[in-house]
C-alpha cells in the first residue's frame, strides 16, 4: 500500500520561506500525478498547486509567483517551495498523489497526513 509522508511545515514570519516535502517510501510504483492542497479552520480544502498526469502545472491565483511545485522522481518525492509567505497562507497543507503499481493499476487519491504552516504578521 502506497503511503505519503509530509514534512517541512512550521512557524515563519511574513515574507519568509518554507519548503514542504512529500515522499512515498518504497519501490515498485511510479508517481504519475501530484498536488498540494491546504485547509484553514472552517474552510474547505483547496488546491494550491499540482502536476496532473499529462497536463500543465497549475497554481492557484493566490500563490502564483510565490510557490513552486517540483518533483524528484528518483526519490519518489515532490515539493512545494513557498516564498514571500503571507499570514493568509496559514493552513494545514496536504499532499496528494496518484501512482501506477505493478499490473498497471492506477491508484489515485492518496493523501498525506497534513503539515501545519503558520505565518505570523
Amino acid at each position: 500500500q502506497v503511503q505519503l509522508v509530509e514534512s517541512g511545515g512550521g512557524l515563519v514570519q511574513a515574507g519568509g520561506s518554507l519548503r514542504l516535502s512529500c515522499v512515498a517510501p518504497g519501490s515498485g510504483f511510479s508517481i504519475i500525478a501530484m498536488g498540494w492542497y491546504r485547509q484553514s479552520p472552517g474552510k474547505q480544502r483547496d488546491l494550491v498547486a499540482d502536476i496532473p498526469r499529462g497536463a500543465s502545472i497549475y497554481y492557484a491565483d493566490s500563490v502564483k509567483g510565490r510557490f513552486t511545485i517540483s518533483r524528484d522522481n528518483a526519490k519518489n518525492t515532490f515539493y512545494l517551495q513557498m516564498n514571500s509567505l503571507k499570514p493568509e497562507d496559514t493552513a494545514v497543507y496536504y499532499c496528494r498523489a496518484g501512482v501506477v503499481v505493478p499490473g498497471d493499476e492506477v491508484v489515485d487519491d492518496i493523501w498525506g497526513q497534513g503539515t501545519q504552516v503558520t505565518v505570523s504578521s
